[in-house]
């Protein structure tokens, strides 16, 4: 009897066994088929997001095109709204001189000063102060919100007040604000809204009518001679140091780009020839698209679902309030088709813009031992606690295939614009690029960097040179403040009761959603 329960015994441990060696197998098969599946969706998402040198021309061709076709006739209909700001003159770099800087900005605005020393000497006693505009702001008048920019001004020139020490005049005050604005001398032309920014020709006076009556009001002595978005200011900033500089790009949250362009070239355009017979033309090209995009599911899934749907979809390609919302949607379809990271899918993972682009950027350029800074990360902005070394490698890599599709097509959007201005072949342009995605996130900066020097060949690679700007968010302001003249025409309209720069009546584009991307 003990004897055939010692055999009963045994033939159930081996049979135990057997059973564990199977599911073992089974499990191993399970995880090299999720394995194969992941890399299919990985090399997929590869090749979708491919760009090619061929392909890259076939985009600057198409936004060259736009950008003439906007020009030739106002009724041409394009992807791009580009925009002219009729700016008095740019920097010559001889300008000399203490001057002050407003940045408007979503919720906050900056103050600067700096002293300029001419000759394309570097800015010297530069200042900033960051300033939270108020809740109930926001909501408020034109006129009220101007009057506290006033009085913060006014406390910011106490505690710098070289600016004011050598003349009794009136200073010029830059302005810039970090959203799309229709106008650029607004002493003379258009100007923005705070709310929407956009623009009509009454409301622009009126608004710079009542900047400088809050400052007058205010007992600061200071003028405001123009109001341009903060690309148009970085393209000062560069031109005040190279005279060659004929572009500059914004690649940040959002992006934009100007450029320089003769006067006769913006055929739409009616107003006052501009000094020089140059004028600066913001292209909007956020807004730019072509059948040539490299677009795949996920980035038509993610406009689908944004408050713009069909629009700005460059700037969903390239701009950093989108690549780490790209990366998490990839790795969301991993998670849920292939168990990435475990059989169940991690709950913070199906939360849209969980993943921001400088989270991106440490997990991109992580060069440590097993890639542990993205498991790091997985961690805090997932929730996703344990995850092996190959599966940081394919994090990484999607990280990689996003972050280099959307600087090759930024340099492609370059190249584009100079391609428009006739300078490829013959002459030498620089372009300067502002904003943390390409100042702080150095692979993104040497995709975009490479990407213009395959396009251009050993040949022409030297006629295009591309430099972070000068002096850092801001200071354009000072440079534009340093290079306008005063070109204030009066207009019978700017006086008249009938015209609020806050009411969204004035706005023919006026979009009700307040999340709308401007």
């Amino acid at each position: 009897m003990r004897k055939e329960v010692v055999v009963a015994a045994a033939l159930t441990a081996t049979a135990t066994v057997v059973v564990a060696a199977a599911l073992l197998r089974q499990w191993k098969r399970k995880k090299q088929r999720q394995w194969r599946e992941t890399q299919k969706i990985l090399r997929k998402f590869a090749r979708d997001c491919a760009t090619p040198v061929p392909k890259l021309w076939l985009v600057s061709n198409a936004l060259d095109s736009d950008m003439k076709a906007f020009l030739a006739s106002s009724g041409t209909i394009t992807t791009l709204n580009m925009l002219v700001s009729y700016v008095a003159s740019l920097p010559s770099g001889d300008e000399e001189g203490f001057y002050y800087g407003v940045n408007l900005r979503g919720t906050n605005f900056l103050i600067l000063c700096a002293r300029l020393g001419g000759k394309n000497k570097p800015i010297s006693d530069l200042f900033r102060e960051e300033i939270p505009i108020p809740s109930n702001l926001m909501a408020a008048t034109s006129k009220e919100l101007f009057d506290f920019v006033a009085v913060e001004l006014g406390k910011f020139i106490s505690e710098h007040p070289d600016g004011q020490a050598d003349s009794a005049e009136e200073n010029k005050l830059g302005c810039i604000v970090s959203c799309p604005v229709d106008q650029a001398v607004v002493s003379h032309q258009t100007a923005i809204k705070w709310k929407s920014f956009s623009a009509d020709s009454k409301v622009g006076k009126k608004l710079v009518s009542d900047f400088n009556q809050a400052l007058e009001e205010h007992g600061v002595n200071l003028r405001v001679y123009a109001i341009v978005d903060d690309t148009v200011g970085n393209l000062a900033g560069g031109r005040y140091y190279n005279k060659e500089s004929v572009a500059a790009v914004t690649l940040a949250m959002g992006t934009d780009a100007a450029y320089v362009e003769p006067a006769d070239a913006a055929l739409q355009w009616h107003g006052p020839s501009p000094k020089l017979g140059e004028m600066v033309i913001s292209t909007q090209w956020g807004d730019f698209s072509s059948p040539h995009l490299p677009i795949t599911i996920f980035d038509t899934c993610l406009d689908a679902e944004s408050s713009n749907p069909g629009r700005r979809r460059f700037e969903k390609l390239i701009s950093g309030m989108y690549l780490g919302e790209i990366v998490r949607r990839v790795l969301l379809k991993m998670a849920q088709e292939t168990a990435l990271f475990g059989d169940h899918v991690p709950s913070k993972l199906m939360t849209p813009y969980q993943l921001s682009s400088p989270d991106m950027a440490a997990m991109h350029q992580d060069a440590s031992d097993d890639r542990e800074i993205v498991g790091e990360k997985l961690t805090k902005v997932f929730g996703i606690t344990s995850t092996s070394p190959r599966v940081r490698e394919v994090v990484s890599e999607v990280c990689d295939i996003i972050a280099e599709r959307g600087a090759r097509l930024a340099g492609a959007g370059i190249l584009g614009i100079i391609k428009k201005l006739g300078r490829i072949e013959n002459k030498k342009s620089v372009v300067t690029v502002e904003g943390g995605l390409y100042e702080h996130y150095r692979v993104f900066r040497n995709y975009l960097n490479s990407s213009v020097w395959e396009m251009l060949g050993n040949d022409l690679s030297d006629n295009v040179v591309i430099e972070h700007s000068h002096g850092g968010s801001g200071t354009g302001a000072l440079f534009l403040a340093a290079s306008q003249m005063d070109m204030q025409n009066d207009d019978p309209d700017l006086d008249n009761d009938n015209v609020d720069p806050d009411s969204d009546n004035n706005d023919p584009d006026h979009d009700p959603d307040p999340d709308a991307d401007t």
